[in-house]
């Protein structure tokens, strides 16, 4: 079993001040069991999360920061034929208009209705197909475009740019296809500004959709299903939220239910990885049972759990 965390922790002061009141006793038991296996250092600016990169790993995937093929893998999970095509996923957004920035909200604050979706979705397409693009629907929040200069086209994980300024991560308008999706960017915004899909959320005083995302993209490549890890999913949203009470209060259920599940495995001697996601770095651990008197002086040298998740 591998479970992989990601939002284990971030670089703020709020966060290192909320992991040192953090009692994650499994974890703390798990991981004198373990040894580190693998850490892949970053930069907190890098376009690619290190729970990307260590996804990317594990399914044996090659890019560079920003150059991961999640589109085209996320597209064939919605059933669309993606091919040798390049794709990069498309999400509806709504941008917050401050007075000196505009910040990207979570797209899941939208709640958008498939038949909302659709409707956006179906203004926009011609301005992409025009231009030679392919466009295809997965999802109420997932919509793709294809086209063969996206292979290798640098972009910023949505994960990056939610709670964020969205200056920092829109990325190369250089080439020629950054230059023309800035465009396309400008022209969906025209589009959405007099949508009537976004005058009825107004009225029923609903966040409008009034932008997007690209990200993702790249030509879909062979996946090592076997090595795929669980995702513990539960510390995102609380932590883009900047919501560090229920981050704290997810860190202990994690704890006390995936966690403790993959403690049971390890004291029974099962194989077991564990892969830890900062803003940063992502830190493997590997093992299987080893003798108690190892156990015990491990965990006596051993960081604890809050001196780990900080230098992530």
């Amino acid at each position: 079993m591998h479970l992989l965390v990601p939002f284990a922790s971030d670089t703020s002061e709020a966060c290192r001040h909320v992991l040192r009141d953090l009692a994650l006793p499994n974890l703390a038991r798990l991981l004198p069991m373990l040894s580190p296996a693998a850490r892949n250092e970053g930069e907190a600016s890098s376009f690619s999360p290190p729970h990307e990169r260590a996804l990317a790993t594990a399914s044996g995937w090659h890019g560079g920061d920003g150059c991961l093929p999640f589109a085209a893998h996320t597209a064939a999970g919605d059933g669309l034929g993606v091919g040798e095509q390049a794709w990069g996923l498309v999400t509806p957004a709504h941008w917050q208009l401050g007075r000196d920035h505009v910040l990207m909200t979570d797209p899941a604050y939208l709640c958008l209705a498939d038949a909302e979706s659709h409707e956006l979705f179906a203004s926009v397409r011609g301005l992409f197909e025009s231009v030679g693009f392919a466009m295809a629907f997965g999802s109420a929040s997932r919509w793709y475009i294809g086209r063969v200069d996206l292979e290798g086209f640098a972009t910023a994980s949505l994960d990056r740019a939610i709670g964020r300024s969205v200056d920092a991560w829109l990325g190369d308008d250089a080439s020629a296809v950054g230059r023309l999706l800035r465009r396309l960017q400008s022209e969906v915004q025209l589009v959405f500004h007099v949508h009537p899909v976004n005058e009825a959320r107004e009225e029923r005083d609903e966040p409008v959709v009034n932008s997007i995302w690209l990200s993702g993209c790249g030509r879909a490549q062979p996946a090592e299903a076997a090595a795929s890890p669980e995702i513990a999913a539960s510390l995102r949203a609380p932590l883009l939220a900047g919501d560090w009470a229920a981050w704290a209060e997810a860190w202990n259920a994690l704890d006390a239910s995936v966690i403790a599940a993959l403690l049971t495995r390890a004291e029974r001697g099962e194989p077991i990885a564990l892969t830890l996601c900062g803003e940063r770095t992502a830190l493997r651990f590997e093992g299987q049972r080893r003798p108690l008197w190892e156990r015990l002086r491990a965990r006596w040298r051993g960081a604890e759990p809050h001196a780990v998740l900080e230098s992530l």
